[in-house]
């Protein structure tokens, strides 16, 4: 048997800790191995002392907003996915629209993201935006009206709005034009090139960075992150999405943050310890922690 077979599905090791402590701008603890306490050690043992837990529908929106209220260190957003708008409006049985479906169901469900966005552990309405990788044309409509309508929730109760981009760059753009965007507004796992980060930072925009800027074939990314103002830079896991190289494919979680920070440093031409700092702060500005 090959000496590292099995290793594929194992955690990959702790990296060296940071020399200043950072935050992952946007998590997903409920789909990762192991207790919230847990994943909260192992990432504070290598300084990443904040995370911002992220919803992606109304199960996981309320389990990050009560996730949040129990520890300091864990901010929580709340949101319907752009995948998920569609599936409420055509009543996916397999969904949360178990009901019939249609655009009362998916009002009745953005009333509930209203609700809990008012929370004070609640920094940020997302993750939303626009999906057209996993969402055919007959989706859009709804995603679209989903879209504007978190845009809303997020300036009425002044939180952050985290920005679910995938394959969907001009729409994205178009649509936070039209509704105007929030006073913070995070593109999160940014996947655009260096001109749409351009404009970007024209518009104040933060750029959230994943793991994936380590892939061999995302040079795009790295053409972004060196343009990008480094005030608006952030950095995220996604986990357990997305882990840095070398151990893409491998379960991700918080503590593997320094990797990802390190490699952004080199894009940059800078040292770790200056990235991080920023990073901190950028995150705590954007979230408003």
């Amino acid at each position: 048997m090959p000496s590292n077979a099995g290793e594929k599905n194992a955690p990959p090791p702790l990296p060296a800790p940071l020399g200043v402590e950072v935050a992952d701008s946007h998590t997903h603890l409920d789909m990762q191995s192991g207790t919230v306490e847990e994943g909260l050690a192992k990432a504070a043992s290598v300084g990443v002392t904040t995370v911002v837990q992220v919803g992606c529908d109304l199960a996981g929106s309320r389990w990050a907003a009560e996730t949040a209220a129990a520890h300091d260190r864990v901010h929580a957003t709340v949101a319907l996915h752009p995948n998920e708008a569609p599936r409420i409006v055509h009543g996916d049985p397999d969904g949360w629209a178990r009901q019939p479906g249609g655009d009362a169901a998916l009002d009745e469900a953005l009333a509930e993201i209203d609700r809990l966005a008012a929370l004070p552990q609640v920094k940020g309405v997302g993750e939303t935006g626009l999906d057209y990788f996993r969402t055919g044309p007959e989706g859009k409509e709804a995603q679209e009206r989903s879209f504007r309508a978190h845009i809303e929730i997020a300036k009425r109760h002044g939180k952050t709005l985290v920005i679910h981009d995938r394959d969907a760059h001009a729409d994205v753009l178009r649509v936070l034009k039209e509704e105007g965007a929030p006073e913070r507004t995070v593109f999160h796992c940014y996947s655009g090139d260096a001109d749409m980060a351009e404009i970007c930072a024209r518009e104040g925009y933060y750029l959230s960075f994943a793991g994936n800027v380590t892939f061999k074939n995302a040079q795009n990314l790295r053409d972004a992150l060196a343009v990008a103002p480094l005030e608006l830079v952030l950095v995220e896991t996604d986990a357990p999405f997305l882990t840095p190289a070398p151990y893409r494919g491998r379960p991700n979680a918080p503590y593997l943050i320094p990797v990802t920070v390190r490699a952004m440093a080199a894009v940059r031409g800078t040292d770790e310890d200056t990235l991080a700092a920023a990073l901190g702060a950028n995150t705590a500005r954007a979230f408003g922690y």
